[in-house]
């Protein structure tokens, strides 16, 4: 059996715009459902949801079988968070809150084994199906795939130096604690969020990376796509079942 291959991680070096969605129900039904929509990717994040790591491994094997790259979101940059998403077979991890290339480099380190950083060594997980993937070890970072997101001020001053990193795949603007951080919690479409938005898209662009982002307010989106991003999302899947319920529920007295 061969390593699985990360299409994710190569669209994103051929810099071709992936558009996904963002999963937070706790559910495999749900999960393949969204899987035959036709987005790009689907991350189940576990930072912001009762989603945790054996959910998430059944929502990566759910799926497996479909033209969409599942991506997880864990719920802090923690090594021993990092290394059970890691061994339940995600490929691509969002670490969140990384605020300088120190904190970048130990995402990057979390996702390698000794000597080139600190990611726990077990034969038997479904990340190297079960011993079946010959050498997983010695390849595994071939395909695995590390965003890390900027989402303070602090964060986007420092966004050349974490690009800098080596082993960071890309860079993820975070828009409801970046607008928090700035003074407008609440508003991730203020015009001075907005501005700080697209002068952090443009710099990691610059910088050589592809660039990341996730808003409900479609147009903000069109605009970071505009400005360079690549992996991008505008929905959120308990946002869209309440859009529709409250959509069908007008249509009646």
């Amino acid at each position: 059996m061969d390593l699985p291959r990360n299409h994710f991680k190569a669209a994103l070096k051929e810099r071709r715009l992936q558009v996904g969605i963002w999963c937070t129900i706790g559910d495999t039904n749900s999960a393949e459902l969204l899987a035959g929509c036709g987005y790009d990717w689907l991350l189940y994040d576990t930072e912001h949801s009762p989603v945790g790591p054996a959910e998430a491994a059944a929502f990566l094997r759910t799926v497996a079988p479909y033209p969409v790259s599942g991506l997880v979101r864990p719920a802090w940059n923690d090594l021993v968070l990092i290394k059970k998403y890691l061994d339940i077979g995600a490929q691509t991890l969002l670490l969140p809150y990384v605020q300088s290339a120190e904190e970048a480099a130990a995402a990057v380190a979390a996702t390698r084994y000794p000597p080139k950083g600190a990611r726990g060594l077990s034969s038997m997980t479904r990340a190297g199906r079960y011993g079946a993937i010959p050498g997983y070890a010695a390849r595994a970072d071939e395909e695995i795939c590390v965003l890390v997101q900027c989402e303070t001020e602090l964060a986007l001053g420092r966004i050349e130096e974490i690009a800098a990193v080596p082993g960071v795949d890309g860079i993820f603007i975070g828009p409801a604690d970046l607008a928090a951080s700035m003074g407008y919690p609440g508003q991730t479409s203020h015009p001075e969020v907005k501005k700080a938005t697209l002068d952090g898209i443009r710099r990691i662009t610059a910088a050589g990376l592809p660039a990341g982002f996730l808003s409900s307010d479609a147009e903000f989106v069109a605009e970071v796509i505009d400005a360079g991003a690549i992996f991008v999302s505008s929905d959120i899947d308990l946002a869209l079942l309440r859009q529709a319920a409250l959509m069908s529920r007008k249509r009646w007295p």
